[in-house]
């Protein structure tokens, strides 16, 4: 299991499979091949199906110049290592192609190539499941951030302080903007007007908006392409932010605080992301928003003084609730239905963390047998409903579309 500095990435949205992954491919390619005339980058599976709405031949073409680039689109081909692949070639003056890279964009800004095992050498984490984790936990009376302090060192600290600035900056810049977002769906941003509601109580209908408010912010500003943390995608990006920054409002968090929480926040991703996936062209939506609203609650049932198994149930609950969740962009924009369900997730993710502290924390599914579920059912999950815009509520004309 790699360290959380491969799950929290600051990036650029709307995508970080789509626009963040090829990104980095294309910067990598052309580095090493200086001496090419221009370049060919053909696109499958779901990367050529919701390419367009992700920006995705716009970061490439614009990675790659001055020299110029061809996409060829082949939405029709799935690779079997994984549907988010990419081919790059290199060409010399003549045409003739002088080197090639087939490489996959595998989720939260990562790259895989074919037949690459997720045990690499870059591992830093000893356990890489939860039930380890805890018992590991129990037996040296340690907390889970303190397990992440053991085996990331404690300059993991400077990392998630640059992280969480990172964080409140994109939910400051997204409640400073007002409009539309680009493209063909004219989704308005509404972080701003949220904020200015929620204002207007002190009762939980106030904080309920101000989560609504600054998840929307996040959200609002990868729909635009703006920077964002993956966390553990930019889909998903709202999420954690979002929630974090109304608990440490409302309950006056001290820096220390909300770092612990983002530790362990991100531990759970990555055991989401070590024993499943966090990619929506593989998993569909319950990787992405259900990773995030898993790591959100777990992190809520920390900052509420929860004990080591109810940070569990609350992190197992959430994703529990999101088996199955398709991932269906309305045209291939990660606005519809993916802001608004930020926000909803948010607030799914608190009620989990309450629901969990009402108990003692003992409950019959555990958080690894979710991840296992969730793995399977991406599996089992139609290709329509991963990704691809062709199913789901991809479908729907994009005709008033208010939500």
């Amino acid at each position: 299991m790699n360290s959380l500095r491969e799950l929290f990435k600051v990036g650029n949205g709307p995508s970080s499979s789509h626009t963040m992954g090829p990104e980095k491919a294309a910067k990598k390619f052309k580095d090493e091949n200086p001496d090419a005339t221009s370049f060919q980058v053909e696109l499958y599976g779901s990367l050529a199906a919701t390419g367009k709405g992700h920006l995705t031949d716009w970061v490439i073409e614009e990675t790659l110049k001055p020299k110029s680039t061809e996409i060829i689109w082949k939405p029709e081909f799935v690779h079997e290592f994984h549907t988010n692949g990419m081919k790059f070639l290199a060409l010399d003056e003549s045409g003739n192609v002088t080197k090639e890279w087939l490489v996959f964009s595998v989720g939260g800004g990562s790259l895989a190539e074919c037949g690459a095992k997720k045990n690499s050498t870059d591992s830093v984490y000893r356990f890489t499941n939860m039930s380890e984790i805890m018992s590991w936990c129990k037996k040296n009376q340690k907390e889970l951030w303190e397990y992440v302090e053991e085996e990331e060192g404690e300059e993991i600290w400077e990392f998630l302080d640059e992280i969480w600035d990172a964080m409140g900056e994109s939910v400051l810049t997204g409640l400073s903007k007002t409009g539309v977002l680009p493209g063909t769906l004219k989704y308005p941003r509404k972080a701003q007007m949220f904020l200015r509601k929620a204002r207007r109580s002190k009762s939980r209908t106030g904080s309920l908006g101000k989560i609504f408010a600054y998840t929307l912010a996040v959200s609002e500003e990868n729909g635009g392409g703006g920077k964002v943390v993956t966390a553990p995608t930019c889909g998903a990006s709202g999420i954690i932010p979002g929630l974090l920054y109304s608990l440490q409002e409302e309950y006056e968090l001290l820096r220390d605080e909300v770092l612990k929480a983002l530790a362990i926040a991100g531990l759970l991703g990555n055991i989401i992301k070590e024993n499943a996936t966090i990619s929506g062209a593989e998993g569909g939506c319950q990787a992405e928003v259900g990773a995030a609203c898993s790591m959100a609650a777990g992190m809520a049932a920390f900052i509420l003084g929860g004990s080591l198994d109810q940070i569990e149930y609350a992190a197992e609950m959430a994703l529990e609730h999101h088996l199955g969740l398709t991932c269906d962009p309305v045209g291939g924009y990660v606005q519809i239905p993916c802001i608004e369900r930020n926000a909803a997730s948010a607030i799914r993710a608190l009620d989990a963390a309450n629901y969990a502290m009402f108990t003692d924390g003992h409950h019959t599914v555990t958080f690894d047998e979710v991840v296992e579920t969730m793995k399977q059912t991406g599996k089992d999950m139609k290709d329509e409903y991963k990704e691809t815009s062709l199913g789901g509520l991809a479908k729907l004309s994009c005709r008033n579309m208010g939500s």
